[in-house]
């Protein structure tokens, strides 16, 4: 087993010029570490099984859950529960970057969520 990071863990696109390093990935674990541009934003959706908890390592991003808004600065993080709704958004100035855990893999198990 080798050490990872986002030199040599997998790498995709996503959203609007996002980026994003698979870490872990595994079918009970995911570990991925993301990165948003200024003004970029997620679509708003929801998970059936997998519960994530998003932790913030650069920056400031708005992480809305069932409707209310959460700022998350470096260091600060949210749980988000299996079926509930929610957006991460970066309505600052600068970059983001995050981790973002799910188990199980959130991968194949996202809906998109009304408004």
């Amino acid at each position: 087993m080798n050490a990872v990071s986002t030199a040599n863990a997998p790498h995709y696109l996503w959203g609007q010029q996002c980026d994003g390093w698979h870490l872990l990935q595994g079918d009970d674990l995911s570990v991925i570490e993301e990165r948003m541009p200024p003004g970029t934003a997620e679509v708003r959706h929801r998970h059936a099984r997998a519960r994530q908890f998003f932790y913030v390592l650069e920056g400031e991003a708005l992480l809305e859950l069932d409707g209310v808004a959460h700022r998350l600065g470096a260091r600060h993080g949210l749980h988000v529960p299996p079926g509930a709704a929610h957006q991460m958004r970066n309505a600052s100035a600068s970059e983001v970057r995050f981790i973002v855990v799910s188990s199980p893999k959130s991968h194949g198990d996202r809906e998109v969520a009304d408004g």
